[in-house]
Protein backbone atom coordinates (compact mmCIF):
# COMPACT_ATOMS: atom_id res chain seq x y z
CA UNK A 1 0.00 0.00 0.00
CA UNK A 2 1.41 3.66 -1.14
CA UNK A 3 0.49 5.51 1.77
CA UNK A 4 0.54 8.85 -0.49
CA UNK A 5 -2.81 10.89 -0.35
CA UNK A 6 -4.63 8.15 1.98
CA UNK A 7 -6.46 9.37 4.99
CA UNK A 8 -5.18 8.16 8.31
CA UNK A 9 -7.09 8.16 11.55
CA UNK A 10 -4.70 7.65 14.46
CA UNK A 11 -6.04 7.69 18.01
CA UNK A 12 -3.79 8.83 20.89
CA UNK A 13 -1.75 10.03 18.29
CA UNK A 14 -0.82 13.63 20.12
CA UNK A 15 1.52 12.10 22.60
CA UNK A 16 4.11 8.57 22.43
CA UNK A 17 4.08 5.83 20.20
CA UNK A 18 1.18 6.81 18.66
CA UNK A 19 2.39 10.59 17.87
CA UNK A 20 5.80 8.71 16.30
CA UNK A 21 3.19 6.92 14.30
CA UNK A 22 1.91 10.68 12.94
CA UNK A 23 5.56 11.82 12.28
CA UNK A 24 6.32 9.00 10.11
CA UNK A 25 2.88 9.12 8.43
CA UNK A 26 3.01 12.75 7.49
CA UNK A 27 6.74 12.03 5.94
CA UNK A 28 5.29 9.50 3.52
CA UNK A 29 2.50 11.80 2.16
CA UNK A 30 -0.85 10.34 4.19
CA UNK A 31 -3.87 12.66 5.52
CA UNK A 32 -3.58 12.01 9.13
CA UNK A 33 -6.35 12.86 11.56
CA UNK A 34 -5.39 12.52 15.39
CA UNK A 35 -7.86 12.10 17.83
CA UNK A 36 -7.17 12.54 21.40
CA UNK A 37 -8.90 14.38 24.65
CA UNK A 38 -6.14 16.70 25.57
CA UNK A 39 -6.94 19.86 23.46
CA UNK A 40 -3.33 21.21 24.11
CA UNK A 41 -1.73 18.83 22.87
CA UNK A 42 -3.78 18.25 20.00
CA UNK A 43 -2.65 22.12 19.15
CA UNK A 44 0.59 21.23 19.37
CA UNK A 45 0.58 18.37 17.08
CA UNK A 46 -1.98 19.97 14.65
CA UNK A 47 0.76 23.35 14.55
CA UNK A 48 4.05 21.36 13.84
CA UNK A 49 2.71 18.69 11.69
CA UNK A 50 0.05 19.76 10.26
CA UNK A 51 -2.39 17.54 10.16
CA UNK A 52 -6.58 17.61 11.29
CA UNK A 53 -7.50 17.07 14.81
CA UNK A 54 -10.26 16.39 17.07
CA UNK A 55 -10.87 16.04 20.42
CA UNK A 56 -12.91 13.20 21.58
CA UNK A 57 -12.86 10.46 24.48
CA UNK A 58 -11.69 7.16 22.68
CA UNK A 59 -14.42 5.44 25.07
CA UNK A 60 -17.52 7.20 23.26
CA UNK A 61 -19.20 5.11 20.79
CA UNK A 62 -21.42 7.81 19.60
CA UNK A 63 -17.23 9.65 18.82
CA UNK A 64 -15.96 6.48 17.34
CA UNK A 65 -19.21 6.07 14.59
CA UNK A 66 -19.31 9.71 13.79
CA UNK A 67 -15.64 10.13 13.11
CA UNK A 68 -15.10 7.32 10.96
CA UNK A 69 -18.55 8.22 9.29
CA UNK A 70 -17.09 11.48 8.29
CA UNK A 71 -13.70 10.21 7.01
CA UNK A 72 -13.87 7.03 6.00
CA UNK A 73 -10.40 6.42 6.41
CA UNK A 74 -8.04 3.93 4.59
CA UNK A 75 -6.27 3.45 7.53
CA UNK A 76 -7.41 3.49 11.12
CA UNK A 77 -4.87 2.93 13.97
CA UNK A 78 -5.79 2.31 17.51
CA UNK A 79 -3.24 3.19 19.60
CA UNK A 80 -5.14 5.25 22.78
CA UNK A 81 -4.36 3.67 25.75
CA UNK A 82 -4.32 4.54 29.07
CA UNK A 83 -1.14 3.97 31.21
CA UNK A 84 -1.87 0.91 33.67
CA UNK A 85 -1.68 1.60 37.76
CA UNK A 86 1.68 -0.52 38.73
CA UNK A 87 1.58 -2.18 41.58
CA UNK A 88 2.12 -6.17 43.18
CA UNK A 89 -1.27 -8.07 42.91
CA UNK A 90 -1.49 -8.24 46.26
CA UNK A 91 -1.83 -4.06 46.31
CA UNK A 92 -3.96 -3.41 43.07
CA UNK A 93 -7.99 -2.61 44.06
CA UNK A 94 -10.75 -3.70 41.33
CA UNK A 95 -10.86 -0.30 39.85
CA UNK A 96 -6.51 -0.46 39.56
CA UNK A 97 -6.26 -4.28 37.94
CA UNK A 98 -9.19 -3.35 35.67
CA UNK A 99 -8.64 0.03 34.14
CA UNK A 100 -6.89 -1.08 31.38
CA UNK A 101 -10.04 -3.43 30.34
CA UNK A 102 -12.79 -0.39 31.06
CA UNK A 103 -10.40 2.15 28.73
CA UNK A 104 -8.30 -0.27 26.38
CA UNK A 105 -10.40 -2.80 25.38
CA UNK A 106 -13.74 -0.96 25.50
CA UNK A 107 -12.07 1.84 22.85
CA UNK A 108 -11.00 -1.33 21.34
CA UNK A 109 -14.40 -2.69 20.34
CA UNK A 110 -15.89 0.64 19.87
CA UNK A 111 -13.74 1.59 17.30
CA UNK A 112 -13.63 -2.10 15.70
CA UNK A 113 -17.16 -2.55 15.98
CA UNK A 114 -17.52 0.92 13.75
CA UNK A 115 -15.20 -0.14 10.99
CA UNK A 116 -17.12 -3.67 10.41
CA UNK A 117 -20.69 -1.59 10.61
CA UNK A 118 -19.93 1.08 8.77
CA UNK A 119 -18.56 -0.66 7.14
CA UNK A 120 -14.85 0.99 5.88
CA UNK A 121 -14.25 0.34 2.48
CA UNK A 122 -12.63 -2.59 0.92
CA UNK A 123 -8.61 -2.69 0.70
CA UNK A 124 -8.85 -0.67 4.43
CA UNK A 125 -6.43 -1.55 6.63
CA UNK A 126 -7.21 -1.46 10.91
CA UNK A 127 -4.03 -1.80 12.96
CA UNK A 128 -5.18 -2.42 16.92
CA UNK A 129 -2.28 -1.43 19.56
CA UNK A 130 -1.69 -4.77 21.62
CA UNK A 131 1.58 -4.86 24.12
CA UNK A 132 4.74 -7.50 24.23
CA UNK A 133 2.80 -7.87 28.10
CA UNK A 134 0.43 -9.83 25.86
CA UNK A 135 3.29 -12.33 25.22
CA UNK A 136 5.11 -12.78 28.71
CA UNK A 137 2.77 -11.03 31.02
CA UNK A 138 3.38 -8.32 33.06
CA UNK A 139 2.90 -8.54 37.22
CA UNK A 140 2.86 -5.01 38.23
CA UNK A 141 0.56 -3.51 36.16
CA UNK A 142 -2.63 -5.68 36.93
CA UNK A 143 -4.83 -6.58 34.54
CA UNK A 144 -2.73 -4.73 31.67
CA UNK A 145 -1.32 -8.24 29.95
CA UNK A 146 -4.87 -9.58 29.93
CA UNK A 147 -6.34 -6.64 28.02
CA UNK A 148 -3.47 -5.96 25.49
CA UNK A 149 -3.87 -10.01 24.54
CA UNK A 150 -7.88 -9.37 24.40
CA UNK A 151 -7.34 -6.60 21.96
CA UNK A 152 -5.07 -9.29 20.04
CA UNK A 153 -7.67 -11.29 19.71
CA UNK A 154 -10.40 -8.93 18.84
CA UNK A 155 -8.27 -7.86 15.89
CA UNK A 156 -8.46 -11.59 15.15
CA UNK A 157 -12.14 -11.81 16.05
CA UNK A 158 -12.37 -8.34 13.42
CA UNK A 159 -11.12 -10.16 10.61
CA UNK A 160 -13.23 -13.10 10.40
CA UNK A 161 -16.46 -11.15 10.77
CA UNK A 162 -14.62 -9.19 7.85
CA UNK A 163 -14.10 -12.53 5.73
CA UNK A 164 -17.56 -13.61 6.60
CA UNK A 165 -18.85 -10.39 5.49
CA UNK A 166 -16.75 -9.94 1.92
CA UNK A 167 -15.95 -6.83 3.42
CA UNK A 168 -12.20 -6.84 2.62
CA UNK A 169 -11.01 -4.82 5.14
CA UNK A 170 -7.98 -5.73 7.04
CA UNK A 171 -7.32 -6.16 10.68
CA UNK A 172 -3.78 -6.26 12.33
CA UNK A 173 -2.17 -6.71 15.48
CA UNK A 174 0.64 -4.38 16.47
CA UNK A 175 2.87 -5.67 19.44
CA UNK A 176 5.99 -3.91 20.42
CA UNK A 177 7.86 -5.93 22.36
CA UNK A 178 9.68 -3.79 24.71
CA UNK A 179 9.32 -0.92 27.06
CA UNK A 180 9.54 2.69 25.91
CA UNK A 181 10.63 5.81 27.52
CA UNK A 182 8.87 8.66 26.95
CA UNK A 183 5.14 7.11 25.99
CA UNK A 184 3.84 7.43 29.50
CA UNK A 185 3.01 3.37 29.61
CA UNK A 186 6.66 2.90 28.98
CA UNK A 187 7.99 5.62 31.81
CA UNK A 188 5.78 3.94 34.60
CA UNK A 189 6.23 0.30 33.70
CA UNK A 190 9.88 0.85 33.71
CA UNK A 191 10.06 2.91 36.99
CA UNK A 192 8.05 0.30 38.45
CA UNK A 193 10.36 -2.40 37.58
CA UNK A 194 13.83 -0.65 37.80
CA UNK A 195 12.58 0.50 41.43
CA UNK A 196 11.99 -3.07 42.30
CA UNK A 197 14.96 -4.31 41.36
CA UNK A 198 17.43 -1.32 42.82
CA UNK A 199 18.59 0.08 39.42
CA UNK A 200 17.36 2.75 36.84
CA UNK A 201 14.87 2.96 34.02
CA UNK A 202 17.19 3.22 31.75
CA UNK A 203 18.96 0.34 33.11
CA UNK A 204 16.16 -1.70 32.73
CA UNK A 205 15.15 -0.98 29.67
CA UNK A 206 18.36 -1.31 28.09
CA UNK A 207 17.57 -5.39 28.67
CA UNK A 208 15.82 -5.27 25.83
CA UNK A 209 18.28 -4.62 23.32
CA UNK A 210 18.51 -1.97 21.17
CA UNK A 211 15.97 1.03 21.56
CA UNK A 212 12.98 1.33 19.28
CA UNK A 213 12.17 5.27 20.03
CA UNK A 214 8.73 6.87 19.19
CA UNK A 215 9.38 7.72 15.82
CA UNK A 216 11.32 4.46 14.65
CA UNK A 217 8.33 2.82 15.87
CA UNK A 218 6.33 4.91 13.63
CA UNK A 219 8.80 3.67 10.63
CA UNK A 220 8.41 -0.03 12.10
CA UNK A 221 4.53 0.54 11.07
CA UNK A 222 5.00 1.81 8.09
CA UNK A 223 6.97 -1.55 6.95
CA UNK A 224 3.91 -3.20 7.67
CA UNK A 225 1.37 -1.11 5.79
CA UNK A 226 4.43 -0.62 2.62
CA UNK A 227 5.59 -3.87 1.78
CA UNK A 228 3.57 -6.41 0.32
CA UNK A 229 5.11 -8.89 2.82
CA UNK A 230 3.49 -8.25 5.70
CA UNK A 231 -0.21 -7.79 3.62
CA UNK A 232 -1.28 -10.79 4.53
CA UNK A 233 0.05 -11.16 8.17
CA UNK A 234 -2.39 -10.67 11.31
CA UNK A 235 -0.15 -9.86 14.25
CA UNK A 236 3.42 -7.75 13.78
CA UNK A 237 5.81 -7.78 16.67
CA UNK A 238 8.33 -4.63 16.78
CA UNK A 239 11.87 -3.91 18.46
CA UNK A 240 14.29 -2.15 17.94
CA UNK A 241 17.04 -5.28 17.20
CA UNK A 242 14.78 -7.38 14.95
CA UNK A 243 13.03 -4.66 13.58
CA UNK A 244 9.16 -6.19 12.57
CA UNK A 245 8.75 -10.08 12.30
CA UNK A 246 5.08 -11.81 11.82
CA UNK A 247 3.81 -13.50 15.11
CA UNK A 248 1.03 -14.89 13.50
CA UNK A 249 -0.10 -14.90 10.00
Amino acid sequence: MSLRDKSAVVTGGSRGLGLGLVEALVAEGAKVTVVARGADALEAVRARLGVATISADVTDRAAANRILADIRPDILALNAGVTPRMGRLDQLSWEDFSVAWETDVKAGLFWLQAALNLPLKPGSRVLVGSSGAAVTGSQMSGGYGGSKKMLWFMAKYANGVSRELDLGIRFQAIVPRQMILGTGTGDAAAGAYAGSMGITPEQFVARFGAPMPPRQFGDRVISVLEDPQYADGIVFGLNGDAGVTVMEG
